[in-house]
């Protein structure tokens, strides 16, 4: 008998919106028999996300670090140190700490600089066929990313190659070449961020993210050097390739729909619920984990403690009872948020920085180009799983 939710499904892979849309009507709160909970259901997985019950600290499960190589291994040392791993006062201590460097004043700082880096990177592409990804999606928030962390220039490839390589942790299953591959990245980083910080700490310190989180706040607590390194990890790999992710997904997603993209074109005042819309409609992370301290209940159904649920991004996305006509862009749509940066206490800190970037390049790719085609070449995406993105995004622009 098939499983009504299996991650190696074909089904899911050719289909995932179908595949979810069966999940919702058959049984929404689904106990897998590979083990865990699956909610796919807007309200469930908010409430889920929302709930205090529900821990992000997986690299205290044993099963979850033995996968990854063991507690003691390099990544699953990184990982507890990171924000999105903690819970109660030591998520709230660490997020308070790290969201110095996004308050909307950081953030608006930013915007002449994004601005630029998109501006240059359109003039390099030109017009005719090119691949959207290479050309402006993801070299864009690599070199934002790496303005707001201080990165050096010449050493932002290798920071991203590093990243990569220790991101697929958060993917449901991991192989065992993924698990030496960033056991042996992780480490490598960890040495060059190291260094890089030791170069600062005499120095004049400056507004980016790695001297600010070098320093005290007011009340005189600080991260330790630990702390910091692990989060700067996490900070770049997720400032990244969620953002690469989001531009590509959105701009398939208005390519496919060319009523959204002429509307757009009409009222760029849009633009704000756009991408927000676009967001919901094809999201550049799939899923999120807990684990439950606690029986929780979540609709009909009690989630005993101990277990694991995966909450679905996709599947809450196209919740046809919060979202009328769910598989229709409506670029208007205002309620309910997206789900796609999270809720609750774990919301994205760098949502509204992944949004400018996205919104800053849709808006000069329409305001450059009076027509953009998709080719006829097949899209492929990444083995990526918790992260959805194309490999490429082969486009005709027409100026």
């Amino acid at each position: 008998m098939t499983a009504l939710f299996d991650l190696n499904d074909p089904a899911l892979a050719a289909d995932r919106f179908a595949y979810y849309r069966r999940l919702r009507e058959t049984d929404p709160v689904h106990r897998s028999p590979f083990g865990y909970w699956v909610l796919s259901r807007y309200d469930d997985v908010d409430a889920l996300l929302r709930a205090p019950s529900a821990s992000s600290n997986f690299p205290a499960d044993p099963g979850w670090a033995m996968i990854r190589g063991g507690p003691t291994c390099p990544v699953v040392k990184s990982t507890s140190k990171w924000m999105l791993m903690q819970d109660g006062q030591a998520h709230r201590r660490m997020r308070r700490l790290i969201a110095r460097v996004f308050t909307p004043r950081s953030i608006d700082r930013m915007r002449p600089r994004i601005q630029h880096v998109v501006d240059r990177l359109i003039d390099e592409m030109g017009d005719g066929e090119v691949d959207l990804i290479t050309g402006l999606a993801l070299p864009m928030p690599i070199l934002v990313v790496g303005e707001l962390l201080g990165i050096p220039p010449q050493d932002r490839a290798k920071c991203r190659d590093w990243t990569d390589k220790v991101g697929y942790v958060i993917d449901p299953g991991v192989t065992p070449q993924r698990r030496i591959a960033m056991n042996k990245a992780e480490p490598e980083f960890r040495a060059y961020l190291l260094d890089l910080m030791d170069s600062r700490r005499d120095a004049d310190p400056e507004h980016d993210l790695l001297s600010v989180l070098m320093q005290p706040d007011a009340d005189g607590e600080r991260l330790t050097d630990d702390e910091i390194v692990a989060n700067i990890l996490l900070i770049f790999n997720a400032g990244h390739e969620t953002t690469v992710n989001l531009i590509a997904n959105g701009m398939l997603a208005l390519l496919q729909q060319p009523e959204a993209l002429a509307a757009l074109r009409a009222d760029p005042g849009l633009m704000g619920t756009a991408v927000e819309e676009l967001s919901r409609f094809d999201p550049p992370v799939q899923l999120a984990a807990r684990i439950m301290t606690q029986d929780t209940p979540i609709a009909d159904k009690v989630i005993p403690a101990g277990e694991t649920v995966l909450v679905l991004f996709d599947a809450a996305g196209r919740d046809p009872e919060r979202y009328p006509d769910p598989d229709q862009l409506d670029l208007a749509r205002t309620d309910p948020k997206s789900l796609a940066f999270s809720s609750g206490n774990h919301y994205c800190l760098g949502a509204v920085l992944g949004k400018l970037e996205a919104s800053t390049a849709f808006t000069e790719l329409l305001a450059r180009y009076s027509r953009i085609e998709l080719t006829d070449e097949q899209l492929h995406w990444h083995s990526h799983f918790n992260l959805r993105g194309l490999t490429k995004l082969p486009v005709v622009l027409h100026k």
